[in-house]
């Protein structure tokens, strides 16, 4: 599955409806740590098809508002729900392996 672009409508329906587990990335395209995440989130997309990741830019103005309402104040910064709730929040970049350990899958 591919990775998904997101804003603050789509954030909410995904995380509040989706079945499968979802991971959500507040990045930037000026953030370092956050250009080298995208292609470890891409393979971790490709290896589990039962985890939904999608990107939000905090870069639009809009998402500005959820990214300060989920209390994100350092990027690139990772929520990982499932069945609609928060289980854990992560900060920084990380490997795909590093994300599957860290995210039980």
């Amino acid at each position: 599955m591919e990775v998904l672009h997101l804003n603050k409508d789509s954030f909410e329906k995904l995380t509040s409806q989706s079945e499968k587990a979802v991971l959500i990335d507040f990045w930037a395209t000026w953030c370092g740590p956050c250009q080298k995440l995208t292609p470890e989130l891409e393979k971790l997309a490709a290896e589990c098809p039962d985890l939904i990741i999608g990107k939000i830019s905090v870069e639009d103005q809009e998402n500005v508002q959820l990214a300060a309402a989920l209390g994100v104040n350092s990027i690139p910064a990772l929520f990982f729900y499932r069945n609609g709730k928060l289980e854990k929040q992560l900060i920084g970049y990380m490997t795909k392996d590093q994300l599957k350990s860290q995210l039980g899958l």
